[in-house]
């Protein structure tokens, strides 16, 4: 995570408020004032010079810059004499008052409509490494709340077109579309470490332009991370071409877990507890310095005396094993899914770290238990 001044989002908001006041400014007008200002100091020194000063080429220069002094209030006392030099000097200090405050005033209602703006959700959010919501429903909402319970401290940006900011102060607002590639861009999606889609309403219609968020999220910045909640799961194929890393179906599971509670009980209260906050959690972590080549048993030892963690699974190519073979190795290159209190100096894994893409350093996962996995199986049917 950067730390420098350069990374905080406070400037990066304050670059971007000032390439938008240098677009927006109306150049004419300036170019209107300049030569008036010119002819208003050139007429003024000519008259100074010839009433009060040898006509000179150096009395004239200083007559210049004194009426250019005059005209931002600094001119030296004492350099006009008469009572046409002191007319002249007044002429000038109330053109220069004028200029001053219509110059002044253009800035100050540009720099007011922006940050009107920023309040209405039309600003920039100048985050990096956080996490987009694109879409606002229930779901949405208990996300965020989990978010802001995490250890890492997650910032949030979302993209809602509602009137106002639905998830509080803490969660930058982006009023807008989410389909919309500008208002992406203003969440700062390339520079995001993922983005979860949500359907605004239960609807196959949803799903559409969910299908939609994701498909634009890919093409402006293929290398962050996106999860989406699907209604009807008849739609999971569309959701992986159009380039869904991990998704949510959510009838699938709530009804899986259900059933499983049905017969077994306590098993929703199990599932609750492991993906929130606070307690025991399940993390998703590269393989330790010295585990590669340790069989499940000695690896399960190694996780429990040295990082305080239950070793319950190995993601192997996209496959995910709970109960190997007895002749299993850890790989290097596996993802372990454990059971800790707090990550501790165990890293995350190579699917929560981004490196395709040199901004972003770290990328935090909003992973799915078990029963997800299984009902997005489930719904997409064998496979070939």
């Amino acid at each position: 995570m950067r730390t420098s001044l350069s990374g905080t989002p406070a400037l990066r908001r304050f670059v971007w408020y000032a390439r938008q006041i240098a677009t927006n400014v109306d150049r004419r007008f300036f170019l209107a004032i300049l030569p008036v200002v010119v002819a208003m100091v050139l007429v003024s020194a000519v008259i100074v010079t010839v009433v009060e000063k040898p006509i000179t080429v150096e009395s004239f220069a200083a007559s210049i810059n004194w009426g250019l002094l005059a005209v931002v209030g600094r001119a030296p006392a004492g350099y006009v004499e008469t009572a046409i030099g002191w007319l002249v000097y007044w002429i000038l200090v109330l053109f220069g008052v004028g200029i001053v405050g219509t110059i002044t005033a253009a800035i100050v209602g540009i720099v007011i409509n922006f940050l009107l703006k920023e309040g209405q959700g039309m600003g920039v959010s100048g985050f990096r490494d956080h996490v987009i919501v694109c879409g606002w429903n229930q779901t949405a909402r208990d996300l965020i709340s989990e978010l802001r319970l995490d250890d890492r401290k997650v910032r949030i940006a979302l993209i809602h077109n509602g009137d106002r900011n639905p998830a509080g102060p803490s969660v930058y607002y982006v009023k807008g579309e989410p389909t919309n590639a500008g208002d992406l861009e203003r969440a700062g999606i390339k520079e995001a470490a993922s983005a979860v889609v949500f359907p605004l309403e239960s609807t196959s219609d949803s799903d559409m332009k969910s299908i939609l968020v994701a498909m634009t999220i890919r093409s402006l910045a293929p290398w962050v991370r996106v999860v989406a909640e699907v209604n009807d799961p008849l739609h999971v194929d569309h959701f992986r071409r159009a380039g869904a890393d991990e998704l949510l179906v959510t009838s699938h599971v709530a009804s899986r877990l259900l059933a499983r509670s049905a017969v077994y009980p306590g098993l929703t209260d199990v599932v609750q507890d492991l993906v929130s906050s606070g307690g025991s959690e399940l993390f998703t972590v590269s393989v330790p310095d010295g585990c590669a080549g340790l069989d499940w048993d000695k690896a399960t030892l190694r996780f429990r005396t040295d990082y305080s963690a239950n070793f319950t699974a190995v993601i192997r190519t996209g496959r995910t094993m709970f109960n190997p073979t007895p002749d299993f190795t850890l790989r290097p290159d596996d993802e372990v899914v454990v059971i800790a209190n707090e990550l501790g100096r165990m890293v995350p894994s190579a699917s929560a770290t981004n490196v395709a893409h040199p901004a972003v350093k770290r990328v935090v996962t909003v992973a799915a238990p078990e029963p997800v996995a299984t009902a997005v199986a489930e719904a997409q049917g064998p496979q070939q």
